[in-house]
């Protein structure tokens, strides 16, 4: 498990709290701070700056592929529900979770910068391409796949085998998340300790990671392709 994420979102974590010590000592507050995502590489060569979107989106796949591949070795990965049996189900739930946190999520996203806990978070900053919105939908489904599929379907299976309870595996597996978004600020740490708690929630109740997945890649479109659309004509953001 420490394998796992140590070359995906745990290290990430690592990243994002030097992220956030750096933001911490400038001289300029918190909020009054930008957190650029999703961003061009070379916007003046669209063809290379492509190629870098889609190996910034294939390779954290890896991590998930990798868990996918051990948990078949120990024999739990059908346990997850990481497949299409049930697609009904998993987009019902999945819109049903994606409401849940994100209508809430975004009203503390912008009580929390006010307050000066948040970044400003700018999630979509492409240059403006043919490939733009559909690199936004592959970044939506990157992070989906790989935060649900390691954080709920492998980390909280291997907790499960260390006699770890339920409440404190899932409880360990949200702060993981708080922290690999703490390079957003205090807010983006907090909220999605929030949202780990009530997916950890939701996939021990419906003993399905895909609802979850569906969920995230939801929230995700709405906030990359939401933002790139809605950004030039108001200050929200």
């Amino acid at each position: 498990m420490l394998l796992v994420l140590g070359v995906s979102l745990g290290q990430s974590a690592v990243y994002s709290l030097l992220s956030i010590i750096e933001k911490l000592t400038r001289d300029v507050p918190l909020n009054q701070q930008t957190t650029s995502m999703n961003n061009s590489v070379t916007p003046d060569r669209s063809w290379l700056d492509l190629a870098y979107q889609l190996a910034g989106i294939a390779f954290p796949l890896v991590p998930m592929l990798l868990s996918l591949y051990l948990l078949k070795l120990t024999g739990d990965r059908a346990g997850i529900g990481f497949d299409l049996r049930r697609p009904g189900f998993d987009l019902g739930r999945g819109f049903l979770a994606a409401a849940v946190i994100g209508i809430p999520g975004l009203a503390f996203y912008f009580a929390a910068r006010e307050l000066g806990f948040n970044t400003n978070v700018a999630p979509a900053n492409l240059a403006a391409n043919w490939w733009t919105i559909p690199v936004l939908v592959g970044y939506s489904l990157m992070n989906g796949l790989l935060e649900e599929v390691v954080m709920l379907g492998f980390v909280l299976k291997r907790f499960e085998q260390m006699r770890m309870g339920p409440w404190v595996a899932i409880a360990v597996s949200a702060v993981i998340r708080g922290a690999y978004h703490l390079y957003q600020g205090f807010g983006g740490f907090v909220g999605n300790i929030v949202m780990g708690l009530v997916f950890g929630w939701m996939y021990r109740r419906w003993g399905r990671v895909m609802p979850l997945v569906v969920a995230h890649v939801i929230l995700d479109l709405v906030s990359f392709i939401g933002y790139a659309l809605v950004a030039p004509y108001t200050d929200w953001f």
